[in-house]
């Protein structure tokens, strides 16, 4: 920039900087102002005014971390401000506002004598405009609910804090009330404000020798000159003047158009705990609904069915307020989902569910039905989605958070995204790469300078509002958006919906790139495992779902017992709910996984008295000892009592032989696994060893963990690739049974390995049973094994993905820890070898890393960290999780382990058995789920899909009866039959494509 621009670029910014402010309000007034201080947890409007106020002044402090002061605010306006030209009246609030920013610090919401909410009170929306709110005389009279929310981010340095815990958070005030008064607000001197952000920010982005640039910048200099110091809001209107011309000046034709879409990103719980994020959504909200009232054209969007869903329990009035917008097309609900979950990480029927449910209550309660998915923030998304989207009938999707990649920039913004079956979704990655804009010229500008697709298409979407903690779009970011609909030199900015962004770039754009696979996020690694407990909530409380509906639908079909539908509802939307992407992936305050831990308690009892209620119903009043089970590849059956008899440990020198059908196990005595011999003659496999005993498998490492940043969310390749410790010291070795039990203790922290053959595959079982006491560390669970295994499958919903083994691309490089399920299988051509688990889904896979070079593969199960910020206890104390090793393991096995690892036997007695609720011909054919239709029909949703990635045709067996089948979608209508061949009384023909996924409609 030459000197003299910059010199006068210091110049505007002097005379505006210390004249507008100043000036903003032409003349201000006290009120009476008096409070309540909420005792313990937050308290209903109408308890609140019932209570004994006390006088308060400004600059009196208040709010102990995440307690509520109530403040009673009254006066009149003076009689001069009526009907003054110009100005408007408006009440000004700081609560003691820090540089945290909206969302992460103090709000308030302001009430009505009456209870109606007006609107709230936000850092950067501090405002109350009083037309409509003060009485006919000018008298005010109204409630402010105070958050005092503690700054537990502040500026995001990432130190521990004892603010997430309401136990160690302390009982001192830590906010200050700075101010409380009328303001008349001069309108020229907030729209010349406005004119001056937009037009000084447009010279920032335009290249210095630009004749638009020289124009804007001179235009500036008039309007800074007509500005008299002594007469702001005199000359507030010469000085607009001097700027409209340039304001005036229409973009280029060619120009890239951007839909600006008033967004506010609500995390369900992060910072804060899901009690706060219900007033942060009403908060939100109300403040959308004043600025729809005052700005036509202005259209909001937000997504998670479960934040409606509270302002429908705890805000009816609001929500009656919501209702109405949504149907006049301003206030709209996109997503269809449940919240806004982790994708990684849910099971397939729960991933499923977050639809269902999510699609079905903006449909009963609001009439609507979302046909975009809007995911922005969440830490990568599975390759199961699009398949998913579909099923769903929704057709487009949204995601930003891509663009937090470290190491590859995703090359496409608009494109077709490609599921692990074949299905494709219309994407749209937003260039702006934020969901948070402001609207300002350098987010404009980087937006239309990203966008990748320019040279076939015109269009990128840019969500604008303050988000995350909430607070959403504001009075000046529509100003902007108004500024910028046509303006030289900028993109053009207009405001419209969802679908109507999405209708207009698909169709500009028919011949869109495909990406093919999961959409990986190259960041934020270490949410596949933070928060041990609460992962292992989520995968019981999945597996105890999927058996609780199982059994209640039989009781009700074959026995007549009653549906528990609500009870199951509520516990799946509990479920689905601490799926949201900052409480699966671990990434919250410690107040919130430790209430997710016991609502996972809470679902746990109630779906155990569910299936232990249907299960005696089934089996009728008798002594024989029964065990059900869902058998492999989810055909759900009752069997046999009696079992193979246990595989027993056998002295072997130092260490110990367990001797399977098809494999010898050889146990050093240090533990570890030092030796596995194949002898399966049929796949003539006899003789094959799988483990180098110089580098034994079944090994704890633990590994250092000091991420550069977001210590929860993430892990380095420093830390993951730096040599680990091996954990082999062995303070104690018992023989208990088939078990072998080995006791290690490192460093303050103390683990408890037992390994055992399941008598049935030959696998074998390692359970850890650990008291974790260490930090800024990770444990791992190493298997070095001598198979040069080319890739890696690993288990996502309704099916698996492949990924390479080597690191030839900086694609590949950058994928160091990934995501599965219940299992991962390494693959050498047809030989596999799987690794189940019951809890964990980190894993990390290394070719060559032993002193067989490439002959070698080392695969990772990572258990468990111990990030400090944002709970500096997380995961410390108690934790277990069984792995399981098979060799010779095709996928079908592979899924079977994963399977019996999460759903265990269920052991009851009665008079007889239970015959199977359903059963596949083929072993490639998975069974998810089965229940009975939402509707409240009777009929039986069954929902499986193909599971080895592979066209197959199969025999789908009922165990109850039914008059016909529909082939339905996730939402249970009609879709076109392709999966359905043909029908008898046996069962249901079918016929699959790789991994597809299918739901059957049995009408009863």
């Amino acid at each position: 920039m030459h000197r003299n621009d910059r010199l006068t670029l210091q110049r505007i910014d002097r005379v505006f900087g210390d004249r507008l402010r100043p000036a903003a309000y032409r003349d201000t007034a006290g009120l009476e102002l008096t409070a309540w201080e909420v005792p313990g947890e937050p308290v209903p409007f109408a308890e609140a005014i019932q209570e004994s106020y006390t006088p308060f002044t400004v600059g009196q402090a208040w709010g102990k971390p995440w307690g509520t002061v109530w403040f009673h605010v009254t006066g009149t306006i003076p009689d001069e401000w009526v009907d003054a030209a110009g100005a408007d009246v408006e009440l000004v609030i700081d609560l003691g506002f820090d540089e945290s920013g909206p969302g992460f610090q103090a709000e308030a919401l302001v009430f009505r004598p009456d209870g109606t909410i007006v609107k709230a009170i936000e850092p950067r929306n501090n405002t109350v405009p009083l037309a409509g709110v003060a009485a006919a005389d000018g008298s005010i009279d109204l409630y402010i609910e105070a958050a005092g929310n503690p700054s537990v981010a502040g500026t995001f340095t990432f130190a521990p804090t004892h603010l997430g815990d309401p136990a160690t958070a302390g009982d001192e005030p830590i906010y200050r009330l700075e101010a409380l008064f009328l303001g008349l607000r001069e309108v020229a001197v907030w729209e010349l404000t406005q004119d001056v952000w937009t037009l000084r920010g447009l010279v920032d982005v335009l290249e210095p020798d630009r004749t638009r640039r020289a124009r804007v910048l001179a235009a500036l200099v008039r309007a800074a000159d007509a500005l008299d110091p002594d007469d702001v809001p005199g000359t507030a209107k010469a000085a607009r003047a001097e700027l409209a011309e340039v304001l005036a000046s229409p973009a280029a034709a060619s120009s890239h158009v951007v839909t600006a879409i008033g967004h506010a990103h609500i995390d369900s719980a992060w910072l804060w705990p899901v009690r706060e994020t219900v007033r942060k959504v009403a908060r939100t909200f109300s403040n959308v609904l004043e600025l729809i009232d005052r700005e036509p054209g202005f259209v909001f969007a937000a997504s998670s069915a479960q934040q409606y869903a509270w302002m429908q329990e705890y805000y009816p009035e609001l929500f009656e307020r919501i209702k109405a917008q949504v149907a006049a097309g301003r206030f709209v609900p996109v997503g269809g989902m449940w919240v806004e979950s982790d994708t990684n990480m849910p099971g397939g029927e729960a991933m499923a569910r977050q639809f269902i449910e999510g699609k079905r209550f903006f449909m009963e309660a609001l009439g609507v039905e979302p046909l975009e998915v809007w995911l922005p923030d969440s830490f990568g998304y599975s390759a199961a989605l699009p398949q998913i989207i579909r099923s769903a009938g929704s057709k487009w999707f949204l995601t930003q958070k891509i663009s937090w990649n470290e190491t590859n920039r995703m090359p496409h913004h608009s494109f077709l995204w490609e599921g692990i079956d074949g299905t494709r979704v219309f994407t749209h990655f937003p260039p702006v790469d934020t969901y948070n804009a402001e609207l300002s010229a350098a987010e404009l500008a980087l937006a239309e300078r990203q966008f990748a697709e320019k040279a076939h298409a015109s269009h990128s979407l840019v969500p604008f509002g303050w988000g995350d903690g909430g607070g959403g779009p504001t009075r000046e970011m529509v100003a902007a958006a108004r500024r910028t609909a046509d303006l030289e030199g900028s993109p053009r900015v207009r405001m419209a919906s969802p679908s109507e962004f999405f209708a207009d770039a698909e169709a500009e754009y028919p011949d869109a790139p495909v990406w093919s696979g999961e959409l990986y996020l190259e960041y934020h690694r270490g949410t596949y495992s933070a928060q041990a407990r609460t992962k292992r909530g989520n995968r019981r409380s999945e597996h105890l779902l999927r058996a609780a509906e199982l059994w209640a639908t039989l009781a009700t079909v074959r026995k007549g017992a009653a549906y528990p539908v609500d009870r199951l509802r509520t516990a799946w939307r509990t479920v689905l709910l601490q799926q949201f992407h900052d409480i699966l992936p671990g990434t919250s305050i410690a107040w919130v996984h430790q209430e997710a831990e016991r609502n996972y308690a809470a679902v746990t009892q109630e779906l155990t008295e569910i299936i232990e209620s249907s299960v005696r119903v089934l089996v009728g009043e008798g002594d024989r000892t029964l065990t059900v089970r869902a058998a492999e590849l989810g055909a759900f059956e009752q069997i046999p009592t009696q079992v193979s008899p246990p595989v027993l440990p056998e002295r072997d020198g130092d260490g110990w032989v367990l001797h399977a059908p098809t494999v010898t196990w050889r146990i050093a005595a240090d533990g570890t696994i030092a030796g596995c011999r194949l002898h399966d003659v049929a796949m003539a496999r006899d003789g094959r060893e799988l483990i180098d005993p110089a580098h034994p498998a079944g090994v704890l490492q633990l590994l250092r963990d000091t991420p550069r940043d977001w210590d929860a969310w993430n892990i380095d390749a420093e830390d993951s690739g730096a040599p680990a410790t091996e954990l082999r010291d062995v303070e104690h070795v018992e023989i208990d049974g088939d078990t072998i039990r080995i006791t290690r203790r490192f460093g303050a922290s103390t683990a408890v390995q037992s390994l055992r053959v399941d008598p049935v595959s030959g696998a074998l079982d390692i359970t850890v049973r650990l008291d974790w006491h260490e930090r800024q560390k990770m444990l791992k669970l190493a298997f070095p094994l001598r198979v040069r295994a080319d890739r890696a499958e690993s288990e996502i919903q309704f099916g698996h993905v492949t990924r390479p083994v080597h690191a030839n691309t900086s694609w590949d490089v950058a994928r160091f820890e990934t995501v599965a399920h219940r299992w991962m299988r390494l693959a050498e051509g047809d030989f596999g070898v799987s690794i189940a688990n019951d809890a964990s889904y980190g894993h990390d896979v290394r070719s060559g890393a032993g002193a067989g070079g490439g002959r070698e593969t080392v695969a990772r199960v990572t258990l468990v960290r111990a990030p400090l910020f944002p709970d500096p206890e997380a995961d410390q104390g108690a934790h277990e999780f069984t792995v399981s090793l098979l060799p010779n393991a095709p996928i079908g096995a592979a899924i079977a382990q994963g399977l019996r690892l999460n759903l265990p036997d269920w052991e009851t007695r009665g008079a007889h058995g239970i015959e199977p609720a359903v059963s596949v011909g083929d072993g490639g054919v998975a069974v998810e789920a089965v229940k009975l239709a939402e509707d409240g029909s009777g009929d039986v949703i069954v929902r499986l899909y193909e599971a080895l990635g592979e066209r197959r045709a199969a025999t789908l067996l009922t165990g109850f009866d039914w008059s016909g089948v529909d082939q339905v979608d996730l939402l249970e209508r009609s879709v076109k039959q392709d999966a359905i061949d043909t029908l008898d009384s046996d069962g249901v023909s079918l016929r699959l494509d790789a991994f597809q996924l299918v739901t059957l409609r049995f009408r009863r």
